[in-house]
């Protein structure tokens, strides 16, 4: 047997043994998304111990982090754990190899860490890119890493995925809610059946914010917000029901999605949700007064007793993890992005929150205001502005630049020598203009102003910038 072939067995037996004192629970408390794309995180232990501090009752990791995995040991967390989506093909068609995963991710950890959920990807069904070849090897990927923990008699540790709200084709009315036709019987169907057989959870990652900000002038705030009056319910006509906020007609929706599949049953889990405390100038209501209102209602709406569910699924209990528990300032794309956090990088809390929901709301000191709550109508350039000890790494901001002046049709023509913007002729200045420029060109199709944390949207018109 060769040496890894003999690790992986050796690790499948001691797995194995320990599963039979491992115990099950049910899930209480919020949990929490602990994401790690940030340059200054506290350490794990550290982070550890600031979750305790918030009131968290679970943790959902983007991978199996050694680090993180060792810090959560002899912790009350229930943690889950992703699968990253590059080794779903090979998951998916070798059983060995998801075997070989269980034993090396989870077996040096389990039962130590309260491990309860392996999600198989994120979002995969979100980029048609994956179409052919990952999407096939979804469902049987998430087969054999069960199979793996049967094989042990482990049966406390739920498989699943996470899904977007874009797997929907339809979400309103709610009781209209239905799959795309490319995902519906190719890939819906059988993981459905997969979720009913191991009584596992659809995880869907629910963003009212997302909803809410792309269509302000048809949605309540205070109805994504959970603090709407009844004034401002929703009547769905199709199933009779009252929506009183915008979370639990997301929910609904998905769930009618699986029941016009014929897996209404299928349980319903929240993998992702929560609302960003900071954003670009042209991104609205992401400020630190929704923020904690939304989470500091959601927490105390799921810490009801008896559960009160969705008025499709009454009384259901559904884990639920917020996102996230830091602004993580390497995650590209726009300003939302890297600023979803209970607590900045040094661990100071943005605002104050109890995920446990027992503190009164009443109790907590006032927030600033909103500033952003209606759409920026003003005009919005993109310059450099990232930490200026990075105007001294001519290579990082070179490069950036680089990428700008290549993108588009003559985007940095007025700077090139001899050109209207040529001077001042220093590197920042020029890639001010450069990253304004492809931004103001490519913003409607996508483009966002970030350049790897060096770029910065500005009220104040840079023409002169130096």
């Amino acid at each position: 047997m060769p040496p890894h072939t003999q690790a992986t067995f050796l690790y499948l037996l001691l797995l194995c043994f320990f599963s039979a004192t491992a115990k099950g629970g049910r899930f209480a408390r919020l949990g929490i998304n602990y994401g790690t794309l940030g340059d200054d995180l506290p350490s794990a232990s550290r982070s550890v111990h600031l979750l305790h501090s918030l009131g968290a009752g679970a943790v959902k990791i983007y991978d199996a982090n050694p680090a993180i995995l060792h810090a959560l040991a002899g912790t009350r967390f229930r943690v889950s754990i992703m699968v990253p989506n590059e080794i779903i093909p090979s998951l998916g068609v070798n059983a060995s190899a998801a075997s070989a995963w269980v034993a090396t991710n989870l077996g040096p950890f389990y039962p130590a860490v309260r491990v309860r959920y392996l999600l198989v990807g994120n979002e995969i069904l979100s980029y048609t890119s994956l179409a052919n070849s990952t999407w096939p090897f979804l469902v049987p990927a998430m087969v054999n890493i069960h199979r793996a923990l049967s094989a042990c008699s482990i049966r406390d540790v739920k498989v699943g995925t996470t899904l977007a709200m874009d797997a929907l084709a339809t979400s309103f009315p709610p009781s209209a809610g239905a799959f795309r036709s490319d995902i519906a019987e190719p890939v819906m169907r059988p993981l459905l059946r997969f979720l009913h057989k191991t009584r596992s959870y659809y995880f869907v990652d629910a963003y009212p914010y997302f909803a809410w900000a792309s269509n302000p002038s048809s949605i309540r705030l205070d109805y994504a917000l959970f603090s709407s009056n009844a004034s401002f319910n929703y009547f769905d006509p199709g199933s009779k029901l009252t929506y009183t906020n915008l979370f639990d007609q997301m929910l609904d929706a998905v769930a009618a999605a699986m029941g016009q599949l014929g897996s209404g049953d299928v349980r319903i889990a929240v993998a992702e949700t929560g609302w960003p405390n900071a954003g670009d100038l042209d991104q609205i209501g992401a400020n630190v007064h929704n923020a904690a209102i939304y989470n500091r209602n959601l927490a105390r709406r799921l810490a009801a007793r008896p559960a009160v569910g969705t008025p499709a699924r009454p009384g259901a209990v559904m884990p639920v993890f917020v996102f996230s528990l830091y602004n993580e300032n390497q995650k590209p794309g726009p300003g939302t992005e890297r600023h979803w956090g209970l607590l900045y990088p040094n661990g100071s809390k943005v605002y104050e929150v109890d995920l446990s929901g027992r503190r009164p709301l009443d109790s907590y000191p006032p927030l600033p205001p909103p500033e952003n709550n209606e759409p920026y109508k003003g005009k919005i350039w993109c310059v450099f502005g990232g930490d200026r000890k990075a105007a001294t790494n001519a290579t990082t901001v070179g490069a950036a630049l680089a990428y700008a002046c290549g993108q588009g049709n003559g985007t940095c023509d007025a700077i090139r020598p001899g050109g209207p913007c040529y001077k001042p002729n220093t590197l920042v200045a020029h890639a001010s203009y450069a990253f304004n420029s492809y931004w103001q060109q490519f913003r409607q199709a996508g483009g966002t102003c970030f350049f790897d944390g060096l770029a910065v949207q500005t009220k104040t018109d840079p023409t002169y910038y130096v």
